[in-house]
């Protein structure tokens, strides 16, 4: 087995760290390549729950390097949080932590200009952000003239120039937008990020030549994706989406390594469906089933602790997830969830105006005015969270897998049915 990507087939919240912790085992490196400290991965590890943003999942291992590609962007202060809580629980990050130096930096005024967007749009802030700076980052990265990467705080004299230049403009546009906004502090700014930049260089290096080592090292790669393939700034239900290229398409322009090195794609899936913030959601049951799924499956947001949205599974919307992101097998999480209820049901397809549609409209009108088609399961009433084995499930539970395998197109390979890592399923391959 060569290298591996790991990424989230809905609209984030998949369970996607417990798949990564799970193949640690077969690879030396762990790559986050897009996205900020929006994400959140929650994995049980011998006991002990831990919580990360940005750490890549594969520092829980100590022979496993982690690696922060040039896709991501950082916020300095939140990093650094991270690594001390962590350190705190007695994982180690010496060696084994990289950080790329084209990576672009979250500054405080980023954050600002976060709760400016929402602030002035009721509609903003229905998209669900996180309010940590991302989405501002991510436009001042593309827009080239504000942007600063993590080379930059290297710099000190350049630094402390380019934030001349880039705090007056964001605070007159700030001042003039927001009327309780207190203007930054151009050489404060950069003394802080500069004492940021001491404590972070023991782990900051050419991310892109690491990894290149590293295959030519022959190790075994295992790319993080963050959020979900739904929220993909290109593919997803756009404008609902992230600010970044959160399928498996984004890991070649955030980490510098070409898919062909990647021989293994596994689409992370939900045995049902959540979201977080605004947006269609067509299988959505704002309901009884709906609150069920909520308050079995503990559905909160692990970095805002904000409720999720629950519905049915839709292999409509999966599907063309894993089309995109080319998925050769999906990983089920959260099916105990599911257990004591009657009957469930699969979005197989959507009726629009008395057609039938297979695949997730690009307009957001079309799609609201979409509506599900299902297919309905038998369900079971047997508590799963004890089965090891493949027959150890009811068959109604292991007729479900196999369902959303063939609605969605690429077989089941893996089956959660807890947190915990031995509450994990292999699937038979002959399914």
């Amino acid at each position: 087995m060569g290298s591996t990507c790991v990424v989230g087939l809905q609209w984030g919240d998949e369970a996607k760290g417990k798949i990564v912790d799970l193949l640690c085992d077969d690879h030396d490196v762990v790559v986050r390549y897009q996205g900020g400290a929006n994400a959140g991965h929650t994995v049980v590890h011998e006991g002990v729950t831990y919580k990360l943003s940005l750490v890549p999942t594969g520092i829980l291992r100590s022979h496993v390097h982690a690696v922060i590609a040039n896709g991501v962007v950082i916020h300095p202060p939140a990093l650094l949080k991270e690594v001390a809580a962590l350190e705190a629980q007695g994982v180690s990050f010496q060696g084994r932590l990289h950080i790329g130096d084209r990576a672009h930096v979250i500054l405080p005024y980023h954050l600002e200009e976060e709760r400016l967007t929402e602030e002035s749009s009721s509609a903003a802030d229905h998209l669900g952000t996180t309010r940590r700076g991302i989405g501002p980052c991510y436009k001042d990265k593309v827009g080239r003239v504000h942007g600063v990467r993590i080379a930059d705080l290297y710099r000190p004299a350049e630094l402390r120039e380019k934030l001349k230049r880039i705090v007056d403009f964001k605070n007159r546009l700030l001042a003039a937008m927001l009327p309780d906004f207190e203007p930054f502090d151009a050489a404060a700014v950069a003394e802080e990020y500069l004492e940021h930049a001491e404590a972070l260089r023991p782990y900051i290096c050419d991310a892109t030549a690491k990894l290149h080592e590293c295959l030519d090292a022959g190790k075994k790669l295992m790319f993080e994706g963050a959020q979900g393939s739904l929220l993909d700034v290109d593919h997803g239900s756009y404008p609902y989406v992230t600010s970044s290229s959160s399928s498996a398409v984004g890991t070649a322009p955030g980490s510098g390594v070409p898919a062909r090195y990647i021989d293994r794609w596994i689409g992370v899936v939900k045995a049902y469906t959540t979201r977080v913030g605004g947006g269609p959601f067509p299988t959505e049951q704002d309901n009884e089933v709906g609150e069920r799924i909520r308050r079995v499956g503990r559905e909160y947001g692990t970095v805002t602790g904000r409720p999720r949205r629950c519905g049915w599974f839709d292999a409509v919307a999966t599907g063309y997830s894993a089309r995109v992101s080319g998925s050769t097998e999906i990983a089920v999480m959260l099916l105990d969830v599911l257990s004591g209820i009657d009957e469930l049901n699969v979005a197989v397809s959507y009726e629009r105006r008395g057609e039938t549609v297979r695949t997730l409209p690009a307009s957001l009108a079309d799609l609201e005015e979409c509506r599900p088609v299902y297919e309905t399961l038998p369900g079971w009433k047997e508590d799963v969270t004890a089965a090891r084995t493949w027959d150890d499930l009811p068959k109604a539970a292991r007729d479900y897998v196999e369902f959303l395998g063939k609605k969605v197109g690429v077989p089941a390979s893996i089956v959660s049915v807890g947190p915990d890592r031995n509450q994990t399923i292999r699937v038979p391959k002959a399914l």
